[in-house]
């Protein structure tokens, strides 16, 4: 994926995820943390919910990083707008 390709995923991961917050009233960081602890929902018609909310934000995580990976060997080797020239 090129940096474009990945910065486009995060925004549509990103509009994912405040469907999420706005529905739930929890921000996905928060979340993500309870879940991750096991926390069960209290009611069983967030289940699935849960499931795709949690996998957006570890596919949101991952992206963050392949984002700043990509950005960090692009900058190596030139300056900010040389960056955008890259992603343009």
């Amino acid at each position: 994926m090129n940096i474009l390709e990945i910065l486009s995923d995060i925004h549509a991961l990103e509009e994912e995820l405040i469907d999420f917050e706005r529905k739930y009233g929890v921000r996905s960081e928060t979340f993500f943390a309870a879940y991750n602890k096991g926390e069960e929902p209290e009611n069983d018609a967030w289940v699935l919910d849960f499931s795709e909310w949690a996998s957006v934000y570890q596919i949101w995580l991952q992206r963050q990083a392949d984002y700043r990976t990509a950005v960090q060997k692009i900058q190596k080797d030139t300056s900010l707008s040389g960056l955008i020239r890259e992603a343009v």
